[in-house]
C-alpha cells in the first residue's frame, strides 16, 4: 500500500507497517512529553523511533516547516534510523527528519559558526581532526612544554594527575568556561596548555571529536541566535542508545534544548552500557530526568529472542540491574536440545574443527544462511581467525574477519561508509536485472546528495534519467569487475565523480577534514579487488565484498546493533577477559550484549589452553544460576 502524505487525525493514526505496538511503546509514541524509555535486547528502539517520527510527521504534531532531529551514538544507527522513518512515511514526511551521529552533529555547528567564537578557543577553519589515545595524555603531561607557574602548582602536581583523570575530569569533563580559567589550578592549568597548542600552536589545528563537542557546546553559549534558530528549527529530539552518551553531548543538548518547547525522547538500555572506557557517563538517564522533567517508561517484549534464551538473559540482566523485570518473549523457539551451552575443548584446533563442522550441519538440516551466524569474540579477532578459518574452509564455508583492517581502516566500518554504501549501490543498480530496491536507494541517495526536495517531481524526473544513464554506461564500459588496483581505484572515483565530491563532502563533513576521505577511496578500491580478483562476474565480486556469503568474526562491540540466529563466543576465559576485574560492571555488560545478539542459540567456548576461568568465575556462576551447563568436547 503506497504511504498518503495527507494529514491523519490523532486520534485516527495507527502503527505504520506493523500489526500493533505494545501498550507502553504506543503511549511513547504518541507522548507530548520528554521521556526516558528503557528499551531492552530486542525491543524494538529503532521501530519505536520510526513510528513515533510517523506519528508526529503525519499527524502535523511536529508542524512544518519545524523538524525532527535524531542524534544517535553511532553512524549505522543513525542510518538505520533514517532507512527504517522513510519505509513508514511518504517521501514528503520523511523530508523533514535529520538523522545523524552526536559527533556530526558537533562538527556540522562548527563548521558554520566556530568562526564566531572568541579567539582563544577559535579553530582554523581547514582542523585536522585526531583520536587521542592514553598515551597522547601521558606524554603531554610529562613533556608539556613549560612548567606550570608555582602560584599553580610543581612539576610532581602535574604528573600526578594522571592521564585518565586529566581527560575526564579536566580537558573535556566541564563546559569551557568563556575567558579561559582565570585562577587555575595545576590540571586546569595543563588543560589550558592542551587546548591552546591544539587549537593554535601547530601548523594546523587538530582536535578530537570530543573536543569540537565542546567547541559547539561553548559556541551556542556565546551565540544565542544559532542557538534559538536550533530551537525554532527542531519541534522534537530523538536520542537513540542513550546509555553510551557521554557527558561532552549531554552538555551539547542541555545548552540547546533545557527550559524549551522541543519534546525529547531517549531511548536506551542501562543493562547494555559498554561504554564507559569512551567516557559515558554513568547514568543518564536519572540526569536527563531530572533536568528535562523524563517520564521514565520501559518496554517489555522483546521481539529478538527465543522464550528459553529472554529467560537466561533476564538472569544476566538482575546482575546488572536488581529492578530489571523480565521480559516477554515474542518469538517462538525453533531449533531442538540446549538454547545455551558451554563448550568445553582440549585445543584450539578440535574447537574449530568441531565449530565449522556444527555450524556446517546447522546450515544443512535448519536450512540457514551463512550470515544467520556470527562468532564473537572479546579482543584479538585476528589472532582466533588464523586458527578458525582453515577449519571452516575445510567444510566449504568463508569465515570472515570484520575487524581485519583494510588499507588503513577496519573491515567492519568500511562497509558502512557512505563512498562505500554508494558504490555497491550504484553497481548492484547497473548489473541486477531486477533492481528495484537499488533503484529507490539510489534515488534518494543522489536527492539527498543534489539538495532535492521530495516532491519536486520535475527535479526528481531528472534525478531518474540521470541515474538511469549512468547505470547503462556503467554496465557498457565495466561488464567484469576489476582485476588491478588501478582499475579498481578507476572505479571508485567514476563513482565519486558522477555523485559529486563536493556535494559528498557537504552532507558528510568528516569528508572534508585531513586525509580521511582519501582513506576511504584507498580502502574501498583495495577491496573491491580483493573481493573482485577471482569473481567471474559483478553479483559474485558484490557479494563478495558485502561477505553475503560469509560468516562473520567480530568483537562483541562491533556486535552491538545486529542479530543472528546462531551466536558462538569463542574464548569464555581470563586470557580473552583479563581487564574483568578493572570495571566488572562494564565487561558484565558487554557480556549481556554478546548473549542478546542471538534469536535462538548461544554457544560458549573454553579452551584451557588459552587460560584459567578464575578471574571471570563470576559470568560461570551467572550462566550456572541460569541451568547452562558445561559439555566436555574431545
Amino acid at each position: 500500500m503506497a504511504l498518503s502524505a495527507r494529514r491523519v487525525r490523532p486520534e485516527n493514526w495507527k502503527p505504520v507497517g506493523v500489526k500493533s505496538l505494545e501498550a507502553n511503546a504506543l503511549k511513547v509514541v504518541r507522548s507530548g512529553k520528554n521521556r526516558s524509555v528503557i528499551a531492552g535486547p530486542g525491543a524494538g528502539k529503532t521501530e519505536l523511533l520510526a513510528q513515533r517520527a510517523a506519528y508526529l510527521l503525519q499527524t502535523d504534531t511536529a508542524p512544518a516547516p519545524r523538524r525532527i532531529l535524531a542524534i544517535s551514538f553511532k553512524r549505522d544507527a543513525a542510518s538505520n534510523l533514517a532507512a527504517r522513518v522513510r519505509q513508514r512515511c511518504h517521501r514528503n514526511h520523511a523530508g523533514r527528519f535529520d538523522s545523524m551521529t552526536f559527533d556530526a552533529f558537533a562538527k556540522g555547528l562548527v563548521d558554520r559558526f566556530g568562526q564566531a567564537l572568541p579567539e582563544r578557543w577559535r579553530p582554523r577553519p581547514d582542523y585536522d581532526i585526531t583520536t587521542h589515545y592514553e598515551r597522547d595524555y601521558k606524554n603531554f603531561l610529562y613533556e608539556v612544554v613549560g612548567l606550570p607557574p608555582a602560584s599553580v602548582g610543581t612539576e610532581a602536581d602535574l604528573r600526578a594527575i594522571g592521564p585518565k583523570a586529566f581527560e575526564r575530569r579536566y580537558l573535556l569533563g566541564a563546559p569551557l568556561p568563556i575567558e579561559g580559567w582565570p585562577t587555575p589550578t595545576v590540571a586546569q592549568w595543563a588543560a589550558d596548555r592542551f587546548w591552546q597548542m591544539s587549537l593554535h600552536e601547530g601548523k594546523k589545528t587538530v582536535l578530537s571529536f570530543p573536543m569540537i563537542g565542546r567547541l559547539a557546546e561553548l559556541l551556542l553559549r556565546v551565540n544565542p541566535m544559532a542557538r534559538d534558530a536550533l530551537r525554532l528549527t527542531y519541534s522534537h529530539l530523538f536520542m537513540d542508545e542513550f546509555q553510551d552518551t557521554t557527558q561532552v553531548q549531554y552538555d551539547l543538548v542541555r545548552t540547546i534544548f533545557q527550559g524549551t518547547d522541543t519534546v525529547m525522547t531517549a531511548v536506551g538500555d542501562n543493562k547494555q552500557q559498554i561504554m564507559r572506557w569512551a567516557m559515558a557517563m554513568d547514568d543518564p538517564f536519572s540526569e536527563f530526568d531530572a533536568d528535562f522533567g523524563g517520564k521514565r517508561t520501559s518496554l517489555y517484549n522483546n521481539y529478538r529472542s527465543s522464550p528459553e534464551l529472554v529467560r537466561i538473559q533476564h538472569v544476566l540482566a538482575q546482575a546488572l540491574d536488581a529492578r530489571a523485570v523480565e521480559p516477554v518473549s515474542q518469538t517462538e523457539g525453533t531449533i531442538d536440545g540446549e538454547s545455551c551451552s558451554i563448550l568445553d575443548f582440549s585445543s584450539p584446533k578440535i574447537e574449530a574443527r568441531r565449530l565449522a563442522a556444527s555450524v556446517s550441519s546447522y546450515i544443512a538440516t535448519l536450512k540457514l544462511a551463512p550470515r544467520d551466524f556470527v562468532l564473537l569474540v572479546r579482543q584479538k579477532a585476528g589472532e582466533y581467525a588464523e586458527v578458525l578459518e582453515p577449519a571452516f574452509a575445510a567444510e566449504g564455508l568463508s569465515l570472515r574477519n570484520e575487524a581485519g583492517i583494510v588499507g588503513t581502516i577496519m573491515l567492519q566500518e568500511l562497509l558502512a561508509e557512505e563512498v562505500s554504501t554508494l558504490l555497491v549501490s550504484l553497481f548492484r543498480l547497473a548489473m541486477t536485472p531486477r533492481a528495484g530496491r537499488y533503484w529507490s536507494d539510489c534515488q534518494t541517495w543522489l536527492a539527498s546528495l543534489r539538495g532535492v526536495a521530495f516532491d519536486d517531481e520535475g527535479a526528481q524526473a531528472n534525478l531518474s534519467r540521470e541515474l538511469d544513464v549512468y547505470a547503462i554506461k556503467l554496465e557498457a564500459t565495466c561488464p567484469k569487475p576489476p582485476k588491478t588496483i588501478e582499475a579498481a581505484r578507476a572505479l571508485v572515483d567514476d563513482v565519486l565523480d558522477f555523485v559529486g565530491r563536493e556535494r559528498l563532502v557537504s552532507m558528510h563533513p568528516a569528508y572534508g577534514q585531513g586525509t580521511w576521505l582519501e582513506k576511504v577511496l584507498d580502502a574501498t578500491a583495495t577491496h573491491l579487488l580483493a573481493s573482485s580478483i577471482h569473481s567471474a562476474d559483478w553479483s559474485s565480486a558484490l557479494d563478495m565484498y558485502e561477505g553475503v556469503h560469509a560468516i562473520p568474526l567480530m568483537t562483541i562491540h562491533k556486535s552491538k546493533g545486529l542479530e543472528y540466529h546462531t551466536v558462538i563466543f569463542v574464548g569464555l576465559d581470563d586470557g580473552a577477559w583479563w581487564s574483568f576485574s578493572n570495571d566488572e560492571i562494564e565487561a558484565t555488560a558487554g557480556f549481556f550484549v554478546a548473549f542478546t545478539r542471538a534469536k535462538q542459540r548461544v554457544i560458549f567456548t573454553y579452551c584451557a589452553r588459552r587460560g584459567a576461568r578464575t578471574k571471570i568465575a563470576t559470568l560461570y556462576l551467572l550462566l550456572s544460576k541460569a541451568g547452562v551447563r558445561i559439555t566436555p568436547v574431545t
